[in-house]
C-alpha cells in the first residue's frame, strides 16, 4: 500500500503528529475499556455475584475515563455502564 501524502506545513506536520500520538492513546484507553467489560462478562458467566460487583465498578471507572477523554462518546459510556449494572443487578437478585 502507498504512503500517505503528508503535508508539507509546519502546522500541518504538528497535526500529524498529534493525531498518531492520539491514535495511539487511544487504541490504549478502549483496550482498557474492553478488558475490564469483558471481566465482568466472563464473571457473570462464572455467576460470581461478589466478583461482578467489584469488577462492575472497576469497568465504569474505565469507561468514565474513555468518555472523559473522548475517546468514547459519554452517551456510549453511560449505555454500556447502564448495561452491565442491569446484569449485576440481575444476577445479584438471581443468587437470593
Amino acid at each position: 500500500m502507498a504512503k500517505k501524502k503528508q503535508t508539507r506545513h509546519k502546522s500541518g506536520l504538528k497535526a500529524h503528529r498529534q493525531s498518531i500520538k492520539h491514535a495511539i492513546l487511544n487504541r490504549s484507553i478502549k483496550k482498557g475499556v474492553r478488558l475490564a467489560v469483558r471481566a465482568v462478562i466472563e464473571a457473570a458467566k462464572a455467576k460470581d455475584v461478589k466478583k461482578v460487583s467489584e469488577l462492575t465498578s472497576q469497568a465504569a471507572a474505565a469507561l468514565d475515563k474513555a468518555a472523559k477523554h473522548g475517546t468514547i462518546h459519554w452517551k456510549a459510556a453511560a449505555r454500556k455502564k447502564s448495561r452491565l449494572a442491569a446484569e449485576a443487578k440481575r444476577l445479584a437478585a438471581a443468587a437470593k
